[in-house]
């Protein structure tokens, strides 16, 4: 009798995919293919590479803002020499409180974790929202996983800021674009929080979303680009409001959400 040919092996169904990571990287149509086609929720592995670097930032980041904190005086009030003595120890006290464990590693931990699930949960459900609404037909499973994917490029932001703060032993300040405005009103604020965001990686991110809209439905080159435009408007509104409100009603440094 012929030997009939075997026929294939179905992949395993596997959550963790780290085999994925470089080629949504540097092949991301094709990755993004497999991605869409996969019966699997494989979310867990990007989101959990976005918390690790996440969370390293802030590791590397909290010496360094602990001894800022405690080096800093310019943010004294003018009239400071002039506070009756038991009004200028509480003043240094309430100061020396934001170098505390809690302000300089527990917080920003906490936030830098909330603001890569919670950002993904909302940028993935408003995608599919828009998608929806403008005539696409895909999943809301689909659409997380790859959303979850196409947040990669933050992982090496994250990464890259932390070899640069161990390589200079130094805090990254006014990030992305921020430098270019200086927060003195609301308005401004809620601009400078805008432009933090705004950097190579971030581009990255916006070319990530496009192919991943445009592999998942059927749509226009029109509708895609509206789809990932008014996601991205509506994510950096959310961003940016809570940052900017804080600034202006403390002095302390703002741990603002971050949805990518």
């Amino acid at each position: 009798m012929a030997d009939h040919p075997a026929s294939p092996t179905p992949e395993p169904r596997r959550r963790l995919r780290f085999d994925w990571v470089i080629p949504v990287l540097s092949k991301p149509g094709a990755a993004f293919q497999r991605i869409s086609a996969s019966p699997t929720d494989t979310w867990l592995t990007p989101l959990l590479l976005l918390t690790i670097t996440a969370l390293a930032s802030v590791l590397i980041a909290g010496p360094l803002r602990q001894s800022a904190a405690l080096l800093d005086t310019a943010g004294l009030p003018p009239d400071f020499q002039y506070f009756t003595p038991d009004q200028q120890a509480q003043y240094m006290q309430a100061l020396q409180s934001t170098s505390s464990i809690a302000f300089v590693y527990v917080l920003p931990a906490v936030a830098a974790a909330l603001k890569v699930w919670v950002g993904w949960l909302a940028l993935g459900g408003v995608v599919h929202l828009i998608l929806t609404l403008l005539g696409g037909r895909v999943t809301m499973r689909s659409m997380l996983n790859l959303v979850a994917w196409a947040g990669l490029p933050f992982a090496v932001r994250d990464l890259v800021r932390v070899f640069y703060m161990l390589a200079g032993r130094q805090l990254i300040h006014s990030p992305g674009l921020s430098g270019f405005v200086t927060p003195v009103s609301t308005g401004t604020a809620f601009i400078a929080e805008v432009l933090e965001v705004v950097d190579v990686y971030w581009v990255w991110h916006i070319i990530l979303l496009l192919v991943i809209v445009r592999v998942s439905s059927n749509l226009s080159r029109a509708k895609i680009w509206a789809t990932v435009v008014m996601a991205q408007v509506a994510a950096l509104a959310l961003q940016a409001a809570p940052g900017a409100i804080m600034q202006r009603l403390s002095s302390l440094n703002i741990i603002r959400p971050f949805f990518f």
